[in-house]
């Protein structure tokens, strides 16, 4: 049984989903967000994208307001309106306020960080709304999160994951199938991006500053990317194992006559081009994607391999339909790249192990058995 009764969809014409994304989580729900919008064409779609890390800290605004997830959810057609200024609790309540106007007849939260304080935003910002959200567990010592949860007018049921494993996708697929018997295909979840031609010249601009030249690419030469930065300690590579990546990988016939572009998330910048300036290691490159999303997969796109942690590159990865090695704890198998043929998983040796736990010799063969 659906939670939004046909009819309901039929006759609304628009709806509100509010959830809070990573970039990675965006690169699967994009598949079903966009067939959501093909079962029902005459559905306005908008998207509250909350962020979670909001704060009344002015020194951290400029940084939060420019998430490049913003930049891709802007560029999707299925989207009509993307809510993205709540990254300080006085924009949260212009923000409400101004969702309040839409009047929207459905919303629907897809948020599991903290599901019950989002209850209560659907409903607020849907006051005379059918409401649906993600129903999390009650805390014994916490009675308003029951309270919370009475507002919503139906609830997702709990994912039931298979004895034989599963994908973060399955999880999504099920939570369309719930709200208005949307059904995705598992071939039909890869990843996609639809990189807009002023960022694939600047990927083409960007590689001829560098010195990678359509000449030099003519004769052999080759591009790796490396991402060793994750939101969490736990999924970061140290930079000292970038670097001895880089060294070992030229000492392999295969990767000798080979660009390195070394991922640097834009408040480490400066740091990651201090290091690896200490190194001078030839033909390398420090990158951050710091003016828009799309920066960066139009210049993985040019690329031969990407090696990244668990994190938004490896998935991106698949988007753009480059091999990937990717670097993962044993904690989350559920998101490992989907693309199975594209993708070499290198996971830690033991599951209580952080990704810096994993040895450059792992990589190295894994790259070496790439080139066999």
């Amino acid at each position: 049984m659906q939670l939004i009764q046909a009819q309901s969809l039929e006759k609304s014409t628009k709806i509100l989903f509010i959830t809070h994304l990573a970039i990675g989580d965006f690169t699967y729900l994009q598949n079903f967000f966009s067939a959501f919008s093909r079962a029902y064409p005459h559905l306005q779609i908008d998207i509250w994208i909350d962020e979670v890390r909001r704060t009344n800290d002015p020194n951290k605004w400029e940084f939060l307001k420019k998430y490049s997830l913003y930049d891709w959810a802007e560029n999707c057609s299925f989207f009509r309106k993307v809510y993205r200024q709540t990254y300080s609790p006085d924009l949260l309540q212009q923000t409400i306020v101004e969702a309040r106007e839409e009047n929207y007849p459905l919303v629907v939260s897809l948020a599991t960080l903290r599901p019950h304080n989002y209850a209560r935003l659907a409903r607020e910002v849907g006051p005379n709304a059918f409401t649906v959200g993600i129903r999390g567990k009650t805390r014994w010592y916490a009675p308003w999160d029951a309270a919370a949860y009475k507002q919503l007018d139906a609830t997702f049921a709990p994912f039931k994951a298979p004895k034989n494993g599963y994908h973060i996708t399955d999880v999504y697929a099920d939570w369309f199938q719930q709200l208005g018997g949307v059904s995705v295909t598992t071939e039909n979840r890869l990843p996609f991006v639809h990189i807009p031609d002023e960022w694939t010249n600047y990927a083409t601009r960007q590689l001829t500053e560098w010195g990678i030249t359509s000449e030099r690419l003519a004769q052999g030469d080759k591009i790796v990317f490396i991402n060793a930065f994750a939101k969490t300690k736990k999924r970061c590579w140290p930079l000292k194992s970038v670097a001895e990546l880089v060294i070992a990988m030229r000492k392999l016939p295969e990767w000798r006559q080979t660009h390195f572009v070394i991922n640097a998330v834009p408040q480490e910048l400066k740091n990651v081009k201090t290091i690896f300036n200490a190194y001078q290691i030839s033909d390398t490159y420090v990158f951050s994607a710091s003016d828009n999303f799309f920066q960066l997969p139009a210049i993985l796109q040019r690329c031969n391999l990407i090696i990244s942690v668990e994190t938004a590159v490896m998935h991106l990865a698949n988007a753009v339909q480059v091999p990937v090695i990717a670097l993962m704890r044993q904690k989350n198998p559920e998101w490992v790249p989907i693309d199975h043929q594209r993708s070499t998983v290198v996971m830690t040796e033991r599951r209580s192990e952080w990704v810096d736990a994993i040895p450059v010799e792992k990589i190295v063969d894994a790259v070496s058995k790439k080139t066999d």
